[in-house]
C-alpha cells in the first residue's frame, strides 16, 4: 500500500459499537472485502453481504465515506465500511485474538492493589485521550452521526482504560474526578449526548467504583467530595448512599 490511513486498528475500534464491530470482523475474516482499490484521498472495494456492496472510505478519517447499503445512504458508519477500513490498515492479514477484542463499557478488572507511577501515568493518559474526544456540538445536523461516533470513541476508550484499573484508593479517586469532568461537560460543555452514550458510560464507572468499594473499603473516603453534589442526573447518589450506609 502506498499510503497507510492516518487512523489506525484501535481507531476504528473505538469508533463502533460491539455488534458493529463484530459484524465487521466477521466480513473481513470471512474474505468478503473484495476489489480491493487506493486511490488518492480514499479506499474502495466491494463488500459482499446481502448484495456486493459499494464501499469507499477516506485515508484520514474512517468515518468519512460512502455506501450503498441503507445506513450508508442515511450517512451513518456502517459495517461494511468498518470493514474496508480494517482492510486498509492490516491489508488482509490475519488479527490476533487481543485486536479482535472490543471493550466498549466500564467493568472492574477484579484486581486489587497498588498501582505504579508509571501505570498511573499510561492511565491518565489514556483516560484524557478519550475525554478529548468528548467535546460540544454546534454543526449541521448532517454531521450529527460522524459526532456521536466521536462520542462512542471517547467513551470506548475510557471503558478500556478504566477495564485495566486495580481497586485502590488513588484509582477511586482518578474515576471520581473523571465522572466530575465529564458531568460538566454534559452540564456546561455543549456536549450533545442524545443517545445517552456518555450517561451510559458514567453510570459504568459508577458500578466499578462500588466494586472497588467492595474490594477495598479505602476507596470508600473518596466519594466524601461527592456530597452535597448537583449532578446533571444524580449519577452520584448510589456512591453517596453506599458511603453513608458504611459509615
Amino acid at each position: 500500500m502506498n499510503t497507510p490511513p492516518l487512523y489506525d486498528l484501535n481507531t476504528i475500534k473505538y469508533a463502533v459499537d460491539d455488534g458493529m464491530w463484530k459484524r465487521a470482523i466477521a466480513l473481513y475474516e470471512g474474505g468478503k472485502v473484495v476489489d480491493f482499490k487506493e486511490t488518492v484521498n480514499e479506499y474502495t472495494a466491494r463488500v459482499l453481504g446481502g448484495s456486493p456492496y459499494r464501499v469507499s472510505v477516506s485515508n484520514k478519517s474512517v468515518d468519512r465515506g460512502d455506501c450503498d447499503c441503507y445506513m450508508g445512504q442515511q450517512d451513518e458508519l456502517c459495517k461494511h465500511m468498518i470493514a474496508v477500513a480494517v482492510y486498509a490498515v492490516c491489508d488482509g492479514r490475519p488479527l490476533a485474538l487481543e485486536e479482535k477484542q472490543h471493550i466498549s463499557e466500564p467493568v472492574y478488572s477484579g484486581i486489587v492493589g497498588d498501582i505504579t507511577e508509571e501505570e498511573m501515568k499510561e492511565l491518565k493518559w489514556n483516560i484524557n485521550a478519550g475525554m478529548r474526544c468528548i467535546k460540544s456540538y454546534e454543526g449541521p445536523s448532517r454531521t450529527w452521526f460522524a459526532y456521536q461516533n466521536k462520542l462512542d470513541e471517547g467513551c470506548a476508550r475510557i471503558a478500556t482504560a478504566v477495564a485495566t484499573v486495580p481497586a485502590n484508593a488513588k484509582t477511586a479517586k482518578l474515576l471520581v474526578n473523571t465522572l466530575l469532568k465529564l458531568d460538566t461537560k454534559l452540564a456546561t460543555g455543549g456536549v450533545d449526548d442524545s443517545n445517552g452514550t456518555v450517561g451510559h458510560c458514567m453510570s459504568g464507572i459508577v458500578e466499578v467504583l462500588l466494586s472497588f468499594a467492595d474490594a477495598d473499603p479505602m476507596c470508600i473516603k473518596v466519594f466524601k467530595v461527592l456530597e452535597g453534589k448537583k449532578t446533571c442526573f444524580e449519577w452520584q447518589e448510589p456512591l453517596v448512599r453506599y458511603m453513608k450506609n458504611r459509615a
